[in-house]
């Protein structure tokens, strides 16, 4: 016997399924979130930020232990991954990995809560994100809403990041800020871990979730060269995975931006025998540990 008709499915993607009625069903299960906290080991203080309330747009930062009450750290506009559909800065995995990022490289982290597919489809998660960066520009002469980015931010060394969706949402912030600038900041990095692109099967799944889409050449989707030629910083790390069904777009991404013309340093590291975004199961595997000293070592290079 057939399913009812509103019970008939007639989309099926990575990380959702659709109903004849429009109805979408996500199929996988809602991270545990923490609330923000003082971490007792490291000393590192995190606190959430609304910036918007409607569309609601927020931040978790991130604030090393200080050594001087006037102490300045790079900052990191840290954007997480999860297919455009989950997770969060207070999803567990996203907490902790911020929170050992600030401890490790001394950096103030400001994880971005954009919005999600379906409630908010995609571009949300792109001008949420970009929202999130202009408000952290505009503490750059001391005069912004948080104390903590006031007092404590060298907008001098700022870097942008992010994993899997969220390292693509971290390109699109990077091509923006050197098309239209971003006053009173200088972006000195970029690290995509694992990064989304086009040339996938998932890539029906992104044009669903942004109906508004240009097609498979869309500069979101499969940036050109020309779009790569102005990345507004000046050192980009790649990390693709051996077993990742996106190495190759990642690797890809690394060859087309080494041709753009971009003046910038560009470098790859492959993560071998590992799946995607595998250091989010356990921060303390042998290859998560050496991951996160490249993410770490990138963001205290001069």
């Amino acid at each position: 016997m057939a399913p009812p008709a509103d019970n008939e499915v007639v989309l099926e993607f990575r990380f959702f399924k659709v109903y004849k009625d429009s109805r979408v069903q996500l199929v996988w299960p809602e991270c545990p979130k923490v609330p923000p906290s003082t971490d007792l080991i490291t000393g590192v203080q995190s606190k959430d930020v609304m910036i918007l309330t409607e569309p609601q747009v927020s931040v978790r930062i991130f604030l090393p232990k200080l050594k001087a009450p006037d102490q300045k750290f790079p900052l990191l506009h840290f954007v997480h991954g999860g297919g455009f559909v989950m997770f969060s800065p207070s999803a567990i995995p996203y907490h902790v990995l911020c929170n050992k990022v600030a401890a490790d490289a001394n950096v103030i982290v400001v994880s971005v809560e954009y919005g999600l597919f379906p409630t908010r489809p995609i571009p949300a998660c792109y001008e949420d994100s970009w929202e999130a960066l202009q408000w952290v520009a505009s503490h750059a002469d001391g005069s912004g809403a948080e104390p903590w980015l006031n007092n404590h931010a060298d907008f001098g060394k700022v870097f942008l990041g992010g994993d899997s969706g969220g390292a693509n949402i971290s390109h699109t912030l990077a091509f923006r800020v050197g098309s239209i600038g971003l006053p009173g900041v200088k972006v000195v990095g970029m690290i995509m871990v694992h990064p989304f692109f086009g040339g996938t099967e998932d890539d029906k799944m992104w044009l669903y979730m942004c109906p508004s889409n240009s097609g498979l050449d869309d500069p979101r989707l499969n940036p050109g060269l020309e779009d790569l030629a102005r990345l507004g910083c000046e050192r980009v790390l790649i990390f693709v995975a051996e077993k990742d069904s996106l190495i190759a777009v990642g690797r890809n991404y690394y060859e087309k931006l080494k041709k753009s013309g971009w003046k910038g340093s560009v470098e790859i590291v492959e993560n071998e025998d590992e799946d995607h975004c595998f250091y989010l199961l356990d921060l303390n595997s042998e290859k998560a540990v050496e991951l996160l000293h490249k993410f770490v070592s990138f963001l205290k290079q001069d």
